[in-house]
């Protein structure tokens, strides 16, 4: 039998034969582990108004984001992980939107009463941005192509 090593760069493999990796097509869902649930859940529910899918526990609630899961779960629920530090942001996510949809969720989170780091602002690499933070700290965007 054949080292599967050996065939890595054999211009006879093919990349799928390579690795079973090439086989994911699409993130299905993402977990956000949160310090303060009640707070961040109330942000992604009554804010951004995320349906909510289900909440398999009070440490475990998902959201429908477009063909996509976002839930949010405390540490430790599917892993033996610490807490995340207070003052640290724990990912950066970015929400797609049509143009003019950035300036009016821009409005929206003023009138909510949400600080921006950003206001819209066309970026040289094609995009219109917004940036601002969930209750945890996390980097939120808001962008459109431009």
């Amino acid at each position: 039998m054949q080292d599967e090593r050996s065939s890595i760069g054999d211009p006879h493999v093919s990349e799928q034969q390579s690795s079973p990796f090439h086989a994911i097509k699409a993130i299905d869902y993402t977990v956000i582990f949160v310090r303060d649930m009640t707070a961040m859940r109330g942000f992604y529910e009554d804010i951004l108004r995320f349906p909510l899918i289900r909440e398999l526990s009070p440490n475990w609630i998902e959201f429908r984001v477009g063909g996509n899961t976002l839930a949010l779960a405390k540490p430790s629920r599917t892993a033996d992980d610490a807490p995340i530090p207070g003052g640290s942001a724990a990912l950066q996510m970015a929400f797609k939107v049509l143009p003019a949809q950035v300036d009016q969720c821009a409005d929206e989170l003023v009138r909510l009463g949400f600080a921006l780091l950003s206001p819209p602002t066309n970026q040289p690499f094609g995009h219109r941005t917004l940036f601002f933070r969930d209750p945890d700290g996390n980097l939120l965007e808001i962008y459109a192509d431009i």
